[in-house]
Formats: C-alpha cells, sequence, structure tokens
C-alpha cells in the first residue's frame, strides 16, 4: 500500500490498439462502426470507457477502491495515439484504518490537448 500524500503525482502512459478495442468492444457491448471500421489512416475511435481505464490503472496501482468517478469526455482518442493520464491528490483525510482521497485527473494526448478529465474519491486502506 503507497500512502497516500496531498499534491501526489502519479503518470501514465498507454497507446491504444485496434486489438485492445476490438476487445473492449467484445466485453462491452460498445460495438459501434466508429470502433471497429477503420479510418483512411487505419485507426477507430478508443470507446470512452475504456480511456477511462487508464486512471483505474493508476488506482490499481495504488490499492484505491474508488467510491464515486466523474468523468468529462473532452475529445476523442484514437488507436495508435499516445495518451498520457495524470492523477494528482487533491485531498487526502486520514482514518485509523484508512485514507480517504480526493483526486484531479487529467488524460492528454501528444499534442497536450486533455481528452478526458475525471474526479476520483476513493480509499485506500492501511495495511494491517
Amino acid at each position: 500500500m503507497n500512502r497516500p500524500v496531498e499534491g501526489d503525482v502519479q503518470t501514465y502512459e498507454r497507446v491504444f490498439t485496434v486489438e485492445d478495442v476490438q476487445m473492449f468492444a467484445d466485453l462491452s457491448g460498445d460495438a459501434q462502426p466508429r470502433h471497429t471500421e477503420p479510418d483512411e489512416d487505419g485507426r477507430v475511435m478508443v470507446q470512452g470507457l475504456l480511456t477511462a481505464t487508464l486512471p483505474t490503472k493508476l488506482g490499481g496501482d495504488n490499492e484505491v477502491l474508488a467510491r464515486t468517478m466523474e468523468f468529462e469526455f473532452l475529445r476523442p482518442v484514437y488507436t495508435g495515439q499516445r495518451i498520457t493520464c495524470t492523477s494528482t491528490y487533491e485531498t487526502v483525510t486520514e482514518h485509523d484504518d484508512r485514507y480517504e482521497f480526493t483526486s484531479d485527473v487529467v488524460c492528454e494526448n501528444a499534442d497536450d490537448d486533455a481528452v478526458l478529465r475525471a474526479t476520483v474519491d476513493g480509499i485506500v486502506w492501511k495495511d494491517d
């Protein structure tokens, strides 16, 4: 368990592939043509909730249990684009058995354009 600290920043980068989008379409049922039929550059649009797995990956790395996650999808993400997700602990409250926190999340493409913004409220249990 990593103790959350106000102001701490975590970052994760990922490039989604056409195969990633297809697997998510199979799992989620979101198989709209925009996610299955490549454009003239061979790319497909990444599902919004697949993009939202970037902050959940950071949460998993830190043993976070999310209570609420509020997403704002700002622009499409396409396969082959590098997306960088940055999460910052805005508030952290310590209790006897856990930490409660709020994080501000932003995911950006290589042009530094925000593609997703999120607020996450969650907990991290203390080690026994």
